[in-house]
């Protein structure tokens, strides 16, 4: 009788533990994902945070860091499902997560690489 050998890398554990994108359903070890939680928002309304500490209470749903993962969860509902929440929720904090804050008196234009913005800015 023959004995093959198993593949050890196709048994071998993940180091940590591994969670379902909310946005493309693929599998991910945690630390590559972020956690976003559902909050009370007050008259019957939730609101969708990003739980950087990874502490705040409650059930949570994942996510890449990724703005295509983020449009396909608003648009397939997931966060509402995956936390399990009624009515549609708002995500306002985490497209801001993705996205820099600009102040609104004057947005920042891209020109070009950092170092020439920098030069430009103080001339």
């Amino acid at each position: 009788m023959i004995q093959r050998e198993s593949s050890v890398s196709a048994h071998r554990r993940p180091d940590g533990p591994v969670r379902t994108c909310v946005g493309c359903r693929k599998r991910e070890l945690a630390v590559e994902l972020l956690r976003v939680v559902a909050v009370d928002g007050g008259n019957g309304t939730s609101a969708v945070i990003v739980d950087t500490a990874r502490k705040l209470p409650g059930r949570g749903a994942w996510l890449h860091p990724d703005p295509q993962c983020l449009d396909a969860a608003i648009r397939r509902r997931a966060f509402v499902r995956a936390l399990r929440i009624t009515g549609s929720p708002d995500a306002t904090a985490v497209i801001e997560h993705f996205s820099p804050a600009e102040s609104p008196s004057h947005p920042r234009e891209r020109t070009g690489s950092e170092e020439h913005e920098h030069t430009v800015k103080s001339r």
